[in-house]
């Protein structure tokens, strides 16, 4: 044991000087090695003929022939040195590192041909190796490292990068595999076993009990041509070799007269249970007939057969583990199972599978294009990582021979199902250590808006021109309040849709807070109506419900719950919104400046029975068109101006201030404001002042615009539960509720920050002061300007007759502090939380809410 320490402790020294090779020197040493190993492909397969006594001398050095040069043809240009990826657009950078040193623990059955392969990807990755040989495979396994040892060094490679344990022992070996950093295990379940349970990450192989299926479809000639070829390649030797046939009784007979043409010999029931004694031992494979000719093996069993047979098949019906016949036999020994069809097939294969090669290799023979669904059922029936399809499985199993996509490999893992980290073919890159330099992007960001937005006093007879000329609408379903239609203000729409010939129908059903009822019932009206546009007219309320009746029209079997999925970002949601339009466009035509529903994507409905408000966002509920024309705002009574006109300035402000706020979004957030400030108070005073109530108009669709491509932030989530319990209008509620969530945003330390790659650090107080600079605030400092704006913003509050506190809207205490673990709970869910600088926690919240008392 001291003496492995010693090497391990030399071999690390090498290892790390190895480490700092350029790719160029690392390519080099690779191609010597690759070179000497295949020089040497003939003795080392007589070598190991000669000490094992198992397999073949000309397909060993196939098999060595193999290990050399597909190896190094696979991976000559493959980066395995410092940088091996670059994305600069995405700020990614992926560096290669070895893993350090890795324990090669070598079969008996084998040997030469997985040294040349497992050495050859150690020394392509910069790896030290150290090889465990079977006992009885250690003069062909060391011959065969130092040929490859003698190469490498030669082309530079560090002395002591590569090892060998000349007296293995099972002890020696699981202390070796304690002491590495990673294990390339290829041996029987035990050794497997102990690899994986050695604490160290372990990259090994299960057992291979491959079916083989034979579909009515296939070209029986070359389907049985293929088996042979690959079972009686090194006599059997690959783990991937077909261990059974599976043959349907329709075809049957063809079979079998080729397979005896082809030089196996079908034993008879008498000699099958003969051989059937000799394939197990004290119930695992008898390692007297592993890789051992097929005359050889039947002289075992006391059975004759003709000279020269290559394969020797039991007919057997048992596909259970009780039947030696189906188990993995590692010699030219196959099991031939008559069928029923191919669904039994199918059941006989899956049972082989399970009882002895979970996870490993599977084949098939079939036309593909005519039994393209007998291959997609055996693509998922078989629990196997390598699904070879007319091929020879051993020489298809291990890659780059029938298939050139599939990678070159002498070491199959067989994923979860074979108790395997792995269920691809080995390669490089299980020999790395993967790095990604990740350097931090700013997120895409977009401006999205309704494909027209008509702006004007006096415009809403030219944009529904459109309907008629562009859009060629024949049906329109008008969606508005009660308010709006008993008042005769409809009118203006109606009256030119019944001027240009067009069809409508209106549904005035809409209540202040839509319900998730009302929403249904319109949609059904619609449905019944079938219209190819819809008319949004009133609030935000009308606007909202119609949004939602558009959705369920177009998608009748919709889920309204997924659509009020919560998401973290837009683009990343779960649930998709399904795409509209299809049936209808949709206008929306504001009647009061505030919501900025017109323009954006954003819909808020209440559920009646348990009184949640769900903000649903989704940029598929972006109107077609918005219309946004002041003759329908000149009667708006003074409440609405005051509560419209500070929803919007709170939308202009929570924009500015969120973490997706942009160049984009900022202009149409500080005119906004601008024109809310100035303009509002002559609004509430005046309504008949058509320039103001223009101003306020604009300002509400820019401030709309903004938030639909920076979204809000706490104060809006904060005053939709206020909302929904209370029933307190929500431009109230925002009125009360917004300078508190400013003073709690602008902390330089808050307990968390909002993530989003956009926000760097906290700044809210930063972009506050520019707002009140733009407005006219003057101040020496950040917290001077702030101060002021906050001042100004309750100023305006008094001057439109908004209270400062719940109480002066008749809300109890005690009622309010009953609500309150369910409001604070149900604004930190809300889908606004998410874009505020200063991300909330429940406590905080509370706490906010509690200021209102």
């Amino acid at each position: 044991m001291n003496e492995l320490s010693d090497i391990i402790r030399s071999m690390r020294l090498a290892q790390r000087e190895f480490a700092s090779f350029s790719q160029k020197k690392v390519d080099e040493i690779f191609k010597a090695a690759a070179m000497a190993a295949n020089k040497m492909r003939i003795s080392l397969a007589e070598m190991a003929v000669e000490e094992t006594n198992m397999g073949v001398v000309e397909d060993k050095v196939i098999k060595n022939h193999y290990a050399a040069e597909y190896i190094y043809n696979a991976y000559k240009n493959t980066k395995t040195c410092g940088v091996v990826e670059r994305d600069e657009s995405f700020g990614t950078i992926k560096i290669a590192e070895p893993v350090g040193i890795v324990a090669a623990v070598i079969p008996t059955t084998n040997p030469t041909s997985t040294v040349i392969f497992k050495v050859l990807l150690c020394l392509k990755t910069r790896n030290a190796v150290i090889i465990s040989p079977h006992p009885r495979a250690k003069k062909c396994v060391m011959e065969t490292m130092k040929i490859i040892r003698e190469a490498a060094e030669a082309a530079g490679a560090p002395k002591g990068i590569i090892e060998c344990i000349e007296e293995p022992t099972i002890e020696l070996t699981n202390e070796l595999m304690k002491s590495v950093d990673l294990i390339l295990a290829t041996g029987g379940p035990g050794m497997v076993k102990s690899a994986y349970s050695s604490g160290k990450p372990a990259l090994g192989v299960g057992s291979g009990n491959v079916p083989a299926i034979i579909d009515e479809s296939a070209d029986i000639k070359s389907a049985v041509n293929s088996i042979v070829h690959s079972k009686t390649f090194d006599n059997g030797l690959i783990c991937a070799s077909e261990q059974s046939i599976l043959v349907p009784d329709s075809i049957l007979g063809e079979v079998k007269s080729e397979l005896m043409l082809c030089g196996c010999h079908i034993l008879s029931d008498e000699s099958a249970e003969a051989v059937r004694k000799i394939i197990l031992k004290d119930g695992v494979l008898n390692s007297a007939i592993v890789g051992q000719s097929a005359e050889k093996i039947a002289d075992m069993a006391g059975v004759t057969v003709p000279p020269d047979t290559k394969v020797l098949i039991g007919i057997v019906t048992d596909a259970s583990s009780e039947e030696p016949f189906a188990h993995e036999k590692l010699s030219p020994v196959l099991a031939l199972y008559k069928t029923k069809d191919f669904e039994d097939s199918l059941c006989k294969a899956e049972r082989l599978i399970e009882d002895g090669g979970y996870g490993h290799t599977a084949s098939i023979f079939l036309d593909t294009s005519k039994a393209a669904d007998k291959l997609a059922a055996f693509a998922v029936r078989m629990k196997a990582c390598r699904l070879v399809v007319n091929s020879p499985s051993s020489q298809g199993g291990i890659g780059d021979l029938y298939n050139f996509n599939l990678s070159p490999s002498l070491t199959l893992g067989c994923g979860s199902w074979g108790g395997n980290s792995i269920s691809e073919n080995v390669g490089v890159k299980h020999l790395l250590n993967i790095k990604t330099l990740a350097e931090r992007r700013e997120n895409m960001l977009w401006l999205r808006i309704p494909e027209k937005v008509y702006f004007k006093k006096g415009c809403l007879p030219v944009a529904l021109r459109e309907l008629k000329e562009e859009y060629k609408v024949d049906r329109v379903f008008v969606v508005t309040d009660s308010f709006l239609f008993k008042s005769g203000s409809i009118d203006v729409v109606t009256d030119r849709l019944h001027a240009m010939g067009i069809s409508y129908k209106v549904y005035s059903d809409v209540e202040p807070d839509p319900s998730l009822s009302s929403v249904r019932a319109g949609a059904k009206s619609m449905e019944n109506f079938s219209p190819d546009a819809i008319i949004a007219f009133g609030g935000g309320s009308a606007m909202d419900a119609a949004k939602i009746m558009w959705t369920l029209y177009e998608h009748p079997d919709i889920d309204f719950m997924n659509m009020a999925m919560r998401f973290s970002d837009i683009r990343k949601r779960i649930y998709s919104f399904p795409k509209m339009g299809e049936k209808s466009i949709f206008i929306a035509i504001p009647t009061s400046s505030g919501t900025g529903s017109e323009v954006t994507p954003f819909a808020v409905i209440t559920d009646e029975e348990s009184g949640i408000k769900y903000p649903l966002a989704d940029y598929a509920l972006m109107p077609t068109m918005a219309v946004v024309d002041t003759d329908m705002m000149m009667s708006q009574p003074k409440s609405l101006t005051a509560a419209s006109g500070i929803d919007a300035l709170t939308h202009a402000l929570e924009a500015y201030a969120s973490v997706m706020a942009s160049d984009y979004t900022d202009g149409m957030a500080l005119l906004a404001i601008k024109n809310i400030f100035e303009y509002l108070p002559v609004c509430y005073e005046d309504g008949s002042n058509a320039v103001a109530r223009e101003k306020m108009a604009n300002a509400a669709t820019m401030a709309g615009i903004a938030f639909a491509n920076a979204f809000l932030g706490l104060c809006h989530s904060m005053a939709h539960k206020l909302g929904a319990f209370h029933h307190l209008p929500h431009g109230v509620a925002n009125a009360l509720l917004i300078t508190e969530v400013m003073k709690f945003n602008i902390s330089k330390a808050p307990r968390k920050m909002a993530t989003f790659s956009q926000y760097a650090y906290p700044h809210a107080i930063e972009r506050y002061a520019e707002c009140a600079r733009f407005i006219g605030i003057e101040g020496s400092s950040d917290e001077e300007l702030f101060d002021g704006l906050v001042k100004k913003i309750e100023e305006l509050r008094a001057n439109i007759g908004i209270y400062d506190n719940i109480r002066a809207y008749g809300i109890k205490e005690e009622d309010f502090m009953a609500s309150l673990d369910a409001m604070t709970k149900q604004a930190f869910d809300d889908q606004c939380t998410g874009a505020n600088p200063r991300y909330p926690l429940m406590n905080e919240i509370k706490e906010l809410y509690l200021r209102l008392i």
